[in-house]
């Protein structure tokens, strides 16, 4: 037998076993995984053809879980040349279950979902995934870097992600600290300018800051992710004033990402302009996730509907709804 890391745990296989040996060994099906081996993902076309050597480092990864039914017709969205009608995005974490998450997902009409890449129990492989319940084929996964704290790692879990599902669109965080969940803004810039040459169609949650936004559309970047407040909080937007001006000069979509704790928030980002909206938190929290998830539909498209309707000005003294002329 040889000695092998797999997953980060030692693994002792026999000489001459293939990477789609060892994962038909584990039951695993070599298309809903990728594999990187020494740091170097390898093409699923080759498992069959690579053998593994004593002293391999793999990493089996795969995705987890970390419509409009009448009104006002909306006139939808495009991020990175696809189309999308609806502008609520939903992560796939903090759920009791992967069917509650789906339930919540087909409540709120998104037409994307946030998945992290994790890597695979192999230890128990009759665990549920996430693909069991959230079609891919149905809905566009968006894989993240939740948790990432360098560009390097972020990069490095997208482009496991990219070989897993196949996807371009992915969605860059990289965290400054823990306590805060900030963005690290040059971690960021890097990670965007790598991922961007590698062909990448990257979607960046960004601090509030106009000025970094706009380096990041420079960089290529194909949608701006201001927080509305720290990730998970529910405080809602803590500074519209910079999600008005991000707003205003991207040409490329802004979407407001963190910190809505209930719908109100919902509408007033979409008020403000913005294309779309990103949460987790205040819909997996909420005491009826599935209800929350209706409301938050319902508030982004009230949202967008009032911003395209164009508010009324605001005036420092009260003014008569009704004529004063024929007072009796």
């Amino acid at each position: 037998m040889i000695d092998i890391t797999l997953n980060g745990d030692p693994r002792h296989v026999a000489p001459g076993t293939t990477i789609a040996g060892l994962l038909a060994d584990l039951s695993l099906d070599a298309a809903k995984v990728a594999v990187e081996r020494n740091l170097v993902i390898v093409p699923r076309s080759t498992f069959a053809s690579q053998a593994l050597g004593a002293g391999d480092k793999l990493e089996v990864v795969h995705f987890v879980g970390g419509g409009s039914d009448g009104g006002e017709p909306d006139d939808g969205w495009t991020v990175a040349g696809r189309r999308f009608t609806s502008r609520l995005i939903v992560g796939t974490g903090k759920y009791k279950d992967y069917a509650q998450n789906a339930a919540a997902v087909a409540a709120s009409g998104a037409e994307i979902v946030t998945v992290a890449v994790r890597r695979v129990n192999v230890t128990d492989r009759g665990k549920p995934m996430l693909t069991d319940f959230i079609d891919p084929k149905k809905v566009t996964y968006l894989p993240n870097t939740a948790g990432c704290f360098t560009g390097d790692e972020a990069v490095r879990t997208l482009r496991l992600a990219r070989e897993a599902g196949g996807w371009n669109l992915v969605k860059l965080e990289v965290l400054g600290e823990a306590r805060t969940l900030y963005p690290d803004m040059a971690e960021t810039l890097i990670a965007t300018a790598t991922l961007v040459k590698e062909g990448f169609d990257v979607m960046v949650y960004c601090a509030d800051d106009p000025i970094a936004a706009k380096k990041l559309e420079d960089l290529g970047a194909c949608a701006i992710m201001p927080l509305g407040a720290p990730i998970g909080s529910g405080l809602g937007l803590q500074n519209p004033v910079m999600i008005r001006l991000i707003v205003e000069g991207a040409k490329v979509p802004v979407l407001v990402d963190a910190g809505v704790g209930t719908a109100s928030d919902a509408a007033i980002a979409m008020e403000l302009g913005c294309d779309g909206v990103l949460m987790n938190t205040a819909i997996a929290e909420a005491k009826d996730p599935v209800a929350m998830a209706r409301a938050m539909k319902l508030a982004v498209e009230a949202g967008r509907l009032a911003y395209g309707a164009g508010r009324m000005g605001r005036r420092r003294y009260a003014d008569p709804s009704s004529p004063l002329a024929g007072l009796i």
